[in-house]
């Protein structure tokens, strides 16, 4: 898939994009758990999609309890024969975390990529999680993760039309660290492109309805511009403007 020439509709779009799986204590999901049962409602059947790990059973087995403690039916894509086709039998999509480059390879492979993005765009509510969220996005390129495989394209689902930065971490001033701060890897993304980067530190997610998105959870988020002095917003915070860009 190929950035669009003309923005897509995303009138339809229904987003739950979360930073991380798993907060620090606590089990898969939990943190954000309330928020899943709020943006699933009265979905029955959610198809996951576990690309990101090698172990795709094992995945599958982490994250269904999770769903189904919440009331929620989940199978893996990677039990299908065509995993495309069987997206029509599903009312949502959650994708997880893992390597984001491994992820969008097997996207590609399978045709899912487009596959989702059709449905996302056409109302089917869309969950991602880390590599899951980076996804999402224009492209893959503000990932944290190593390019262990090598997809086709950096472009990601584009259901956004911005970047995303998951986990996104502020620097420790008591670190003797000399590798480059999170921000300084952006401030070198934003030497060659200019799309805004939202950090998400983890615990915070966003909320996408049509034209209207919501910051929640417990964390502050990061938004950095290129030639733009980076800003600050807490949750509950409405950063709708971000999808007129």
């Amino acid at each position: 898939m190929t950035s669009q020439p003309h923005p897509p509709d995303r009138s339809r779009l229904e987003l739950l994009l979360v930073s991380n799986s798993t907060m620090h204590g606590g089990g898969y999901l939990e943190h954000c758990a309330n928020e899943i049962s709020d943006f699933l409602g009265d979905m029955r059947r959610v198809m996951f999609v576990p690309y990101a790990l090698a172990d795709h059973d094992a995945y599958e087995r982490k994250a269904r309890p999770a769903f189904e403690a919440l009331g929620y039916e989940l199978r893996s894509a990677h039990t299908y024969d065509d995993p495309r086709a069987a997206l029509d039998d599903h009312d949502a999509v959650f994708i997880g975390g893992g390597n984001t480059f491994r992820l969008l390879a097997q996207l590609e492979a399978t045709g899912l990529l487009d596959a989702v993005r059709a449905r996302a765009l056409a109302g089917m509510p869309y969950m991602g999680s880390s590599a899951g969220t980076n996804v999402a996005t224009l492209s893959i390129c503000t990932t944290n993760d190593m390019p262990i495989v090598q997809p086709r394209s950096f472009d990601g689902l584009q259901l956004v039309p911005f970047q995303i930065n998951p986990h996104y971490l502020d620097p420790n001033p008591g670190s003797k660290h000399m590798g480059e701060t999170r921000e300084e890897r952006i401030l070198q993304f934003h030497e060659e492109r200019d799309s805004p980067v939202l950090g998400l530190r983890e615990g915070c997610m966003l909320r996408v309805r049509g034209s209207s998105m919501q910051l929640r959870g417990t964390t502050a988020a990061r938004l950095m511009r290129r030639d733009a002095a980076a800003k600050e917003y807490t949750p509950p915070a409405d950063l709708s403007f971000l999808l007129e860009t």
